[in-house]
């Protein structure tokens, strides 16, 4: 049986606020690094005394050169980990889980939609696409949040205009809010998309991911082309406890990115 082996000690470098309930922290190594990670995979951060969960890295360099992930306090865990600070010290193992397969987007056109913090395992996707322009077509990002206040990495998205074409939407509009509301399909007509030369990568709510993937299929995006990030119910990190669970596929061990030619159906069903 695979198992989790001892976590590392890893540092926390730098941490900074992304909304009222996300922060992200960067975590350097204390001692013995962990392997590189690639794109969408996950590692798992042991908060000392309280407890481990999966977490996928939302950059793979950060500003003193660490792994960067961000949290929303939502448990326990996750919730001591939003309280770190510089100088702390947690438990890391990794990495883990399948990431994005960007081998197989190269000379294509890069479609990225995120759905809250959704956007963190994606994250690392649009650094690694526009740092290799040159081996990629062209990137659009299309993100979503609930409300304005509730958009990670506000600033950084901004920076991408240019670079990359852009949409954001949110469920519910505040005050000043002047770009779109509604659901991310919405934005979708907003772009010039060929789908015979697109790769789409997708993370959110199940129910957004669902919905938009089915949407890009609809429009004539290939099924294999299309990936998803469930990061859903994952607690192991070696698919041996059965939380991650989807039919036939162990999402810490096959997943969490998966093509949607292999889920369209596993999402339909429903409570599986």
């Amino acid at each position: 049986m695979t198992t989790v082996p001892p976590p590392l000690p890893y540092r926390v470098a730098d941490a900074w606020a992304e909304t009222a309930d996300t922060r992200s922290i960067e975590l350097v190594p204390a001692g013995e690094a962990l392997a590189p990670f690639s794109p969408g995979q996950f590692a798992m951060i042991y908060a000392f005394g309280v407890g481990e969960v999966p977490i996928s890295a939302s950059a793979l360099r950060g500003r003193h050169g660490g792994l960067v992930h961000t949290v929303r306090a939502v448990g326990a865990v996750s919730t001591a980990l939003y309280r770190l600070r510089p100088g702390d010290t947690v438990g890391l193992s990794g990495p883990y889980g399948t990431g994005w397969d960007l081998e197989s987007a190269a000379g294509h056109d890069v479609l990225v939609v995120a759905g809250g913090i959704g956007l963190a395992p994606l994250r690392p996707v649009v650094h690694t696409v526009l740092d290799r322009s040159a081996e990629y077509g062209r990137l659009a990002v299309v993100v979503g949040a609930r409300t304005p206040v509730d958009l990670v990495f506000r600033d950084e998205i901004e920076r991408w205009r240019g670079p990359a074409r852009v949409e954001v939407t949110v469920d519910r509009p505040g005050p000043g809010w002047q770009g779109a509301v509604g659901v991310v399909t919405t934005l979708l007509d907003h772009l010039d998309l060929h789908p015979e030369r697109t790769c789409a990568l997708v993370c959110g709510p199940e129910v957004m991911m669902r919905h938009t993937a089915r949407d890009l299929v609809t429009r004539g995006l290939v099924p294999h082309r299309v990936q998803v990030s469930l990061e859903r119910n994952m607690h192991c990190a070696t698919g041996h406890c059965g939380h991650c669970q989807l039919g036939p596929l162990l999402l810490c061990r096959d997943g969490p990115v998966v093509g949607y030619d292999r889920v369209a159906d596993l999402l339909l069903v429903r409570e599986l």
